[in-house]
């Protein structure tokens, strides 16, 4: 048992019916029927392999797309494929969650296969207008078709999904109120590795934030500054962008106006807050990139032209937060420094990856954008550890019990039954 959850160690699963929750939700390619990438899925072998060689029946339960916009749901047919192509053995799949078919299916299972549900978001349960509408306790969880359904047919509850461990959907938090729980080898790593770069990390730490999704990491970099976690926090895309104004600094009036746009202009007074205690800790770009006549032209602050639009960090800044990097004992990286998925805008993020490839630190990434970056500037091999989780990595940062952890927790206290 580590953090009051019991670990794979702590459960008998021969011969048992595990409900096993995973995330394997990847980008998918609808009109070739394929996955783009397979990180997720790769991540969960060690799980899936162990459960299945100490011969448990094996029931997978995973999403597939985005919440947000029910058009991106897609099948997890895929994703048995790809599955079965790691593990080197048979995964089924049945394309039903909970109905008649899949129940069925679970009952013939025989110890050591597998077995992959469909889309759990195919069950309006799973989705998040259900979550944050109704707000339901995970006592109220239990409750819901999906648990009902499928809880009388396990014996144990296993879940490796960290990556999802911030929702509180019936799937992640419902299943430890009646059935005997545990955490997988990839959840219990990820835990692991974020409490320690919570806890004690060594110095100089120093946490690099950026990207266009901003809201989680300002509430991150309150936590790691007033806890004294972080040495130095440097700061480019969007939260460079609106500490730079709440200091009070010209961005231009493209950046202004996107920054509204996006909705994050109330983040103006956080940044002053966060600048009035802790100004000597964080870093702020000093020069940027636009894209002018589609090639990139650098301006330094309070130079860029109307009209121009700031897509990365300038060359100064990025060299800047090199020699940072490389000489930090530990570095933990969200966000990319700009756009990087084009050329004229990824000179920024290009040159971080850079050194967080040769850094001597001990480096944790985390969030989709960075895991994309890491592997675009083939840099996955020199990264100490890739975190899976992006929202979940973010909300654990900012000192937030995750649901999941919650429930896994209560679920860890259940008996097995004799």
């Amino acid at each position: 048992m580590r953090f009051g959850i019991n670990t794979l160690d702590d459960v008998e699963v021969k011969g048992k019916t595990v409900l096993c929750r995973v995330d394997i939700n990847q980008p998918v390619d609808k009109a070739a029927g394929k996955l783009k990438d397979t990180t997720r899925i790769e991540a969960c072998i060690p799980t899936l392999r162990e459960l299945s060689d100490k011969g448990a029946k094996l029931v997978l339960m995973a999403h597939q797309g985005s919440d947000i916009e029910y058009k991106n749901f897609y099948t997890t047919e895929p994703h048995a494929k790809e599955l079965a192509r790691f593990l080197g053995r048979e995964v089924k799949f049945i394309d039903d969650v909970c109905g008649p078919a899949a129940r069925e299916a679970i009952k013939a299972l025989k110890s050591g296969e597998i077995l992959l549900l469909d889309n759990v978001r195919f069950v309006s349960e799973e989705q998040t207008l259900f979550e944050t509408k109704l707000l339901l306790s995970h006592e109220e969880q239990a409750k819901t078709l999906l648990v009902r359904k499928l809880a009388p047919l396990g014996d144990i509850y296993v879940c490796d999904a960290f990556a999802a461990a911030h929702r509180d959907q019936p799937s992640l938090c419902g299943f430890e109120e009646l059935l005997p729980s545990a955490m997988g080898r990839l959840f219990e790593e990820e835990f692991c590795v974020i409490s320690g770069l919570m806890e004690k990390p060594d110095r100089p730490c120093v946490f690099v934030l950026g990207g266009a999704k901003i809201n989680d990491a300002f509430l991150m970099m309150t936590t790691v500054l007033s806890g004294g976690i972080a040495d130095t926090v440097l700061t480019g895309g969007l939260v460079g962008e609106v500490l730079l104004w709440a200091d009070g600094k010209d961005i231009g009036e493209e950046a202004r106006a996107f920054i509204k746009k996006e909705g994050y202009e109330n983040l103006v007074d956080t940044g002053k807050e966060l600048l009035t205690k802790y100004r000597e800790k964080i870093v702020m770009p000093g020069d940027f990139a636009v894209v002018q006549d589609g090639k990139r032209v650098e301006y330094s602050l309070g130079t860029i032209p109307p009209g121009a639009l700031i897509l990365d960090i300038g060359s100064e800044s990025a060299k800047k937060y090199q020699e940072a990097i490389r000489s930090a004992k530990t570095v933990f990286v969200n966000g990319p420094m700009g756009v990087f998925e084009e050329a004229p805008t990824e000179a920024g993020t290009k040159m971080v990856w850079e050194a967080l490839g040769d850094t001597k630190a001990y480096t944790v990434i985390g969030g989709g954008d960075s895991i994309t970056a890491t592997k675009k500037y083939n840099k996955t091999g020199l990264i100490n550890y890739i975190c899976t989780g992006g929202g979940a990595l973010i909300r654990f940062l900012t000192g937030e019990e995750l649901p999941v952890v919650k429930a896994l927790r209560h679920g860890s206290k259940i008996k097995a039954k004799k």
